[in-house]
């Protein structure tokens, strides 16, 4: 094995065993340490000193250390298979098997759980969780989480098999939040929206609308006939097809012809900016009143 190749493969870090197959030998790698050449990140792991330490090498460090039984996961697996940019707080997230204990250093953090093959995969010489899996964590974890999955499914995974992930998670911890973010993604997104902003409604006595209001060729998701406001809830991305999209728009351009106000709002408004959707349709009631 030829130690540059392997820094320049590995971002800069390396095991002991590595070092020891490169032909190494254990007193040359503690004289590296000691001239201060080599830093040691996690014991029998080590970062040469001329390398700036970064994110993939971070990840890559945290399994050399941990072994081949070792998974990692969350937002470092998403980084791993080019789903992310960077680790949002710079902890990289490892699974270890449940018999298995170690005390954490500082950036990496340890979860004990019995993954199977079927939630691992190989890639770059390090085992990270399968994407379908990293995909849904990863989105359970990320504060904008509905965004980052909208992404993932437009892009990277078939959403039956993110489905199939969740049903292996079961009862895990971030299970009931991916649920959650799984059913506003499948089908049913509209009818989730509905809910949700009708409970909005409600909760700030606002009344007169109706769902599904006929408006030919098409139906209003939901609306404010006396005043002709209409409400139209943008579904995720991933499924939107090109004629959904097309047919969308021209709804909305006949309902503006028409003489209607038209506000549009997605999931994660209706989610994450509840009081702003609630202050733009008492004020679009306002002023078409």
């Amino acid at each position: 094995m030829d130690l540059d190749a392997l820094l320049r493969r590995q971002d800069g870090v390396l095991s002991l065993d590595q070092a020891l197959a490169c032909g190494l030998s254990r007193r040359t790698v503690e004289r590296r340490v000691a001239a201060h050449r080599w830093v040691r990140l996690h014991p029998r792991v080590y970062l040469v000193r001329s390398v700036d330490l970064r994110t993939p090498g971070r990840i890559r460090a945290a399994s050399l250390w941990l072994g081949p039984e070792a998974t990692v996961w969350g937002p470092a697996a998403a980084v791993w298979h080019g789903l992310l940019d960077d680790i949002p707080d710079l902890t990289v997230d490892v699974t270890v098997p449940v018999r298995r204990h170690h005390a954490a250093p500082a950036g990496v953090r340890i979860r004990r759980r019995d993954l199977g093959e079927a939630g691992r995969c190989r890639l770059r010489d390090i085992w990270v969780t399968t994407v379908p899996m990293t995909v849904l964590e990863t989105s359970a974890r990320l504060r904008d989480g509905a965004a980052f999955l909208d992404r993932a499914l437009q892009r990277h995974v078939p959403f039956g098999e993110v489905v199939q992930a969740h049903r292996r998670m079961l009862g895990a911890h971030g299970s009931a939040r991916a649920g959650e973010l799984l059913i506003a993604a499948a089908d049913r997104a509209n009818s989730g929206a509905e809910r949700k902003l009708l409970r909005l409604l409600c909760d700030a006595g606002i009344t007169g609308w109706v769902l599904g209001n006929p408006f030919p060729p098409w139906t209003i998701d939901l609306s404010f006939p006396e005043v002709r406001l209409a409400i139209e809830f943008d579904g995720w991305a991933w499924h939107t097809t090109p004629d959904r999209f097309v047919n969308d728009r021209r709804k909305g351009n006949a309902l503006v012809g028409a003489g209607w106000t038209l506000l549009r709002f997605t999931w994660r408004d209706i989610v994450d900016r509840p009081a702003v959707v609630v202050d733009q349709i008492r004020r679009a009631l306002a002023t078409a009143a």
